[in-house]
């Protein structure tokens, strides 16, 4: 029987939407029916297993699957000996300490002593161990917001995207201490040369999908006397693609534009006479 790639994948939520959006778009084709727990891609040698985020890590340790998609927060709270094999970006979130109101909070060193309810024990205590600050730590797996109002925390620090949830239960967010995000871990070893194989395959798939959501595919048409100032702006994988027009003295140009220098470069074609400005996504990308 011909082995396969077991991927453990959070269940439900938003990394668990992001996650297997990405996989699609590798062109992998399977059902997700959220009522399933275990699945093959029927066109892929990769195996699904939709299970919690926090048991990922240990799954893939004891050998249930060799890779999983966790937030970096779950990766480096567990400390389990596993490689990340890819920072995927996407579901970014900030660790952060929060505190009531009326709390005289003037930095890290005003934790001296008091106690901080939390479910990343371990990311928060080696952070306040660089600082030489000592803390009591209350591990709470939920709710961590409400425990300074029944009296169980001084404090809390959990992750925040919003802080809407912060200020509802009387809560201000006065430091980020760490960010996070989705990042794709495995064994060091996977055990075999063809699981190896089919991870070298997902991941050749993975890094293109990723790279072609950062860029952009622009087409436009310039005066031809702008050309070598262009080239200069755009760049491109190696250099632009230019067609002359019927046009005298015109010319087409197609190139591949970074997405957060998009708007910079848009202004400055402009300026020099472009028209015809066509922007559209690009699906898969290699360098």
């Amino acid at each position: 029987m011909a082995e396969v790639l077991r991927i453990a994948i959070q269940k439900s939520g938003r990394l668990s939407e992001k996650s297997l959006e990405i996989i699609k778009n590798c062109g992998i084709k399977f059902g997700s029916d959220a009522r399933v727990l275990k699945e093959k891609a029927s066109n892929f040698p990769l195996e699904f297993l939709y299970v919690r985020d926090d048991d990922i890590p240990g799954y893939i340790r004891d050998g249930v699957a060799d890779i999983g998609i966790v937030g970096r927060n779950e990766y480096d709270e567990q400390a389990i000996d596993l490689a990340v094999l890819r920072d995927l970006g996407f579901a970014k979130c900030r660790l952060s300490i929060a505190v009531p109101i009326d709390f005289p909070y003037t930095g890290l060193s005003s934790l001296e002593g008091k106690r901080i309810a939390t479910s990343y024990p371990h990311i928060l205590g080696g952070i306040l161990a660089e600082q030489g600050i000592k803390a009591t730590f209350i591990q709470v797996s939920g709710s961590v917001e409400v425990t300074p109002q029944v009296g169980i925390a001084d404090a809390i620090c959990d992750l925040v995207s919003t802080g809407a949830t912060l200020a509802m239960n009387g809560l201000r967010e006065v430091e980020a201490i760490y960010t996070s995000t989705a990042v794709m871990i495995g064994r060091k070893q996977m055990g075999s040369e063809e699981k190896e194989n089919i991870l070298r395959r997902l991941e050749l798939r993975i890094d293109a999908v990723m790279r072609a959501s950062s860029y952009k595919y622009v087409l436009f048409n310039l005066p031809e006397e702008h050309l070598d100032q262009v080239a200069r702006i755009v760049g491109g994988m190696k250099s632009p693609t230019v067609t002359r027009l019927m046009e005298t003295g015109w010319v087409s140009v197609q190139t591949v534009v970074a997405e957060d220098t998009f708007w910079d470069v848009f202004e400055q074609l402009k300026a020099l006479g472009a028209q015809g400005i066509l922007v559209t996504p690009i699906e898969k990308m290699t360098e």
